[in-house]
């Protein structure tokens, strides 16, 4: 008893810990006239929220463009990080150290010096200022995320109930789709949750191979940003955000069969 109250104190100070760097951005998002030595805002104002859910602000346009940029590197983070993960996870080869210190050489590296390395190499290919530049670009910090979580998952996976299902009939596909992938779904869950959350927050890659054209949120909430306009800043914070929390939120709930928000077991 004293134990489960203690756990439940330790979330509550983690979840405060995590949500009060958020208290400041929602308060900016509703003030109007908030200036300092002012505890709070004297007055309260909707006028950022609407302007930054209107077409003029552009918001929710490179809001669809960052959703859509991030849920295609995910996607191709996945079909490429899957046979590699099994690769790495199920067999011993030579020069295997090799390839997972060039995997994770991209967290390694300055972000800066890879982003000026592929900008010159997209440059020659015709891929700077596309989307598909941009999301090829953001699989280079994305890929190893979602090939190492599989290839950890894949290490404790048993091949023998692939071989039993195949000694029965099953074809290939069958085997993935019945065998295989009901037993690395949470794995992959994780993997696609780094992945998305990696290249949604992407700020110094999708300026450089987007050049601009590509405006992705975090690109928008920068200009914001620097533009002194603390209470549209908020409000874009908050938007940026809000995908990430959702995100999490449903993949913690499917890998748990638990309510993070509320600690409560569901489904079962």
């Amino acid at each position: 008893m004293r134990g489960d109250g203690l756990r439940t104190l330790a979330g509550f100070a983690l979840a405060l810990w995590l949500i009060l760097p958020l208290v400041p951005l929602a308060i900016w998002s509703v003030a109007y006239g908030w200036r300092f030595p002012a505890l709070l805002p004297p007055d309260l104002s909707t006028q950022a929220w609407a302007y930054a859910l209107s077409p003029t602000s552009g918001v929710l346009q490179s809001l669809g463009v960052t959703v859509s940029i991030a849920a295609s590197a995910t996607a191709l983070a996945a079909l490429v990080g899957v046979p590699a993960g099994r690769a790495l996870g199920l067999y011993r080869f030579r020069g295997r150290g090799l390839v997972i210190l060039l995997l994770i050489a991209p967290a390694i590296l300055p972000g800066i010096a890879v982003a000026l390395g592929l900008h010159g190499i997209f440059l020659r290919l015709g891929l700077t200022g596309t989307v598909w530049g941009v999301i090829l670009a953001h699989l280079v910090p994305v890929l190893p995320y979602m090939t190492l979580v599989m290839a950890a998952v894949f290490a404790g996976f048993d091949t023998d109930v692939e071989d039993q299902a195949r000694s029965l009939g099953a074809r290939p596909a069958q085997v993935f789709l019945h065998v295989t992938l009901p037993a690395i779904l949470p794995g992959l869950m994780t993997g696609a949750l780094f992945a998305f959350l990696v290249s949604w927050s992407q700020y110094l890659l999708t300026l450089s191979i987007g050049g601009g054209k590509v405006q992705t949120l975090p690109l928008v909430l920068f200009t914001f940003a620097t533009s002194g306009r603390n209470d549209v800043t908020g409000a874009v914070s908050l938007i940026y955000i809000l995908p990430g929390l959702l995100a999490l939120a449903l993949i913690a709930r499917r890998l748990t069969g638990r309510n993070p928000a509320l600690g409560l077991q569901v489904g079962r």
